[in-house]
């Protein structure tokens, strides 16, 4: 329905409880930079130059320009609808995508050549082809989520949740474990036990400087725990300038030599982007704050490609959340300002600062309350009888997650699983050619399962049969179930995805005769048949 604009009202750009959101959301997209900037330096060991030089003035200038369109866009609802309640959607870096970037295209591609510009160059692509997805995919994604049982869509959203999301947060913490652990109970007090801190102060804040006082504390009193260290301050002061954004448009078609690796993850997180965008929008929706579906995607696509073509190999995402932002007074104002700041911190060097004075473990605990958060939320969204299909779905990633650990083990040895034999790694109880297919192309064979599950379960037999059919030939090319895209990849699941298509697309064409399902039915019980 076409709105027109109030004349007679004009919104408030800053409300008081702007100041909270502000605090709130800036610290959440605070802690996505400092671990973001701890992967590029610590676990890909680029170099100061490029990350603080290149990469995050660009990721400052994407945050800047999201955060601006999400307060315009509040802004023109406020104005179209003459309220003064309308809270702007939150966006920043997508969570999941930067550890997918870095673990799944970036790292690979960085051990193979050991040139971390090849990496970064590998990951501009992967943004751009991501960005394309969602531009294009504005207006097909409502197509998307209708056909998609929301239990598949959940549950391989979940599978990378528990796997690339938590399981590193969790096993560092449990590295430092009077940091790790500790940090993390102040996070579950606060944000899962609704435990107030003084002042009010986030929980989020409380932990990250309760851990930075015990690394400093230990370091003070000669132990070497959390990897504090006063040298690494000068260090850190001597990466202070400015840095603007410059264009790295040649870089990001230089990626594209790495065409085939980026397209087994940017097409099915391209299409996980229209879901996860399209349920945030629905959350603010339910909220009071209706906002155009297709503009939100459009948007991110939009904002991806620039950032990329800046230097940026990360894709902006709207954020989960604005119920809880709005709730505690956050309106227009916060979002601009939010992005404002953090451009200016990404410019001025200042990351580089933070980092040297807060330890890692105490900002992961953070991370893994946002996997936990994001599992969940499976199980809580979807019906209690799609329950198994949501567990179907996290197993792919359950196996992708497993491979990549034995990859990292035997690369760190020199060597690979195809170099030590794949019956010599069976005979000791490790199925690398299980995991190598199952986990290949995860994030499509979780919802593709899932959504056969479902359907399953729910006895409608000719949906079973499409998704089989989907799940035929996106293994035939590689895009699930195959660890690169082309021509018969991965034939021998592509034929059982087919046989299970034909057979129960044949049940489906006889469904007239089965009885009905009753009302209320929540699928067998244990132990049935």
């Amino acid at each position: 329905m076409e709105t027109t604009l109030n004349r007679e009202f004009t919104p408030k750009f800053w409300s008081t409880g702007d100041w909270n959101a502000l605090f709130g959301f800036g610290t959440n997209i605070l802690v996505n930079l400092l671990v973001l900037t701890g992967l590029l330096r610590y676990a890909l060991q680029m170099p100061d130059d490029l990350v603080f030089g290149r990469i995050l003035p660009a990721t400052g200038l994407m945050l800047c320009l999201s955060t601006a369109y999400y307060a315009w866009l509040a802004w023109k609802l406020a104005k179209e609808t003459g309220r003064d309640d309308v809270c702007a959607l939150p966006s920043g870096i997508g969570v999941a995508h930067m550890f997918i970037v870095v673990f799944v295209i970036m790292m690979p591609i960085k051990a193979q050549t050991g040139d971390p510009y090849a990496a970064w160059e590998a990951g501009l692509a992967w943004v751009f082809i991501q960005s394309i997805i969602l531009m294009l995919g504005g207006y097909i994604a409502p197509i998307i989520r209708r056909i998609t049982p929301r239990a598949a869509l959940l549950g391989t959203l979940a599978g990378v949740s528990v796997t690339f999301i938590s399981m590193r947060p969790a096993l560092e913490m449990y590295g430092a474990p009077l940091i790790g652990l500790t940090c993390f109970f102040i996070i579950l007090a606060g944000w899962f036990g609704n435990v107030r801190y003084p002042g009010g102060i986030p929980a989020g804040l409380v932990a990250i400087f309760v851990g930075t006082l015990i690394a400093w504390g230990a370091t003070a009193l000669g132990y070497d725990y959390g990897g504090m260290s006063v040298p690494a301050i000068g260090a850190a002061l001597a990466d202070f300038g400015f840095s603007l954004p410059l264009p790295a448009i040649g870089y990001t078609f230089s990626g594209f030599e790495y065409l085939g690796i980026l397209l087994v993850t940017a097409v099915p997180f391209g299409i996980y982007d229209l879901v996860e965008a399209m349920d945030n929008v629905e959350s603010a929706d339910a909220a009071g704050d209706s906002y155009p579906t297709n503009r939100v995607v459009v948007a991110d696509g939009v904002v991806s490609m620039v950032g990329c073509l800046m230097g940026n190999p990360f894709i902006n995402a709207v954020y989960i959340g604005h119920p809880g932002w709005k709730a505690m007074g956050g309106r227009i104002g916060y979002s601009a300002v939010t992005g404002l700041v953090m451009l200016l911190l990404c410019c001025f060097g200042i990351l580089s600062l933070a980092l040297a004075l807060i330890p890692v473990v105490a900002i992961l605990p953070i991370l893994l309350y946002i996997g936990m958060l994001i599992g969940a939320q499976a199980f809580r969204e979807s019906p209690g009888r799609h329950a198994p299909a949501i567990i179907l779905a996290l197993v792919p990633h359950l196996a992708a997650w497993a491979k990549n650990q034995i990859d990292g083990a035997l690369g760190a040895a020199g060597t690979s699983a195809h170099e030590v034999g794949l019956d010599n790694l069976a005979g000791a109880g490790v199925l690398y050619q299980g995991l190598e297919t199952l986990g290949g192309g995860s994030i499509l064979g979780g919802l593709v399962l899932g959504a056969i599950a479902v359907f399953v379960i729910e006895r409608e037999y000719t949906r079973v049969a499409a998704f089989s059919l989907a799940g035929c030939l996106l293994s035939f090319f590689g895009f699930m179930h195959g660890e690169a895209v082309g021509w018969a990849v991965s034939p021998a699941p592509a034929v059982a995805y087919g046989l299970l298509a034909l057979g129960a697309g044949w049940h489906g064409l006889r469904k007239t005769s089965e009885v009905p399902v009753p009302a209320g039915y929540e699928g067998p019980a244990a132990g049935e048949s």
